[in-house]
């Protein structure tokens, strides 16, 4: 009887551990955007058209209520600050939807939304452990880190 409270306590300690670990929500993870699900790029997406002084870039749109939402607030011509000398980054006033995940590295192109209200353009490839929900990325990133430059850059997206 002396190990009755000991017994109980780790009876409620796994319990309570088993259903902090059950989950209904099924989650993909970003890792290769060529794939077809309702998270990856397809060949039904929408093209954005993105301006950075002269130069003009396409990206690929993914399919997924982040972009429904960040395309009913296009066309949009936004100031993005320098950050970490690898992104160029804009705070949006309200909220998005958000499903983010880590996607372990991020590519040169990668435009994504951080949190649920930062919209980030990435010029540089490099590891990372923070999460993202991806919109899609650039097709040609030739001459974007150039574009884009030091400080803070005016840029423009429109659908195309």
């Amino acid at each position: 009887m002396k190990n009755y409270p000991i017994i109980l306590f780790g009876l409620v300690m796994l319990l309570t551990g088993s259903l902090a670990c059950k989950t209904d929500d099924v989650t993909i993870t970003d890792t290769n955007m060529e794939t077809n699900d309702s998270n990856h790029i397809d060949t039904t997406s929408s093209q954005l058209k993105i301006r950075i002084g002269s130069k003009k870039f396409t990206a690929t749109l993914l399919n997924n209520a982040m972009v429904a939402a960040f395309k009913a607030r296009l066309p949009m011509t936004v100031s993005m600050s320098e950050l970490n000398g690898n992104e160029k980054l804009y705070r949006f006033p309200n909220n998005l939807p958000t499903s983010a995940s880590n996607p372990r590295n991020i590519n040169s192109g990668d435009l994504m939304i951080y949190g649920s209200n930062t919209l980030v353009l990435f010029y540089q490839s490099f590891p990372t452990s923070y999460s993202y929900t991806k919109l899609g990325r650039i097709d040609d990133t030739a001459g974007l880190a150039a574009a884009v430059g030091p400080g803070s850059v005016t840029v423009t997206f429109e659908l195309e």
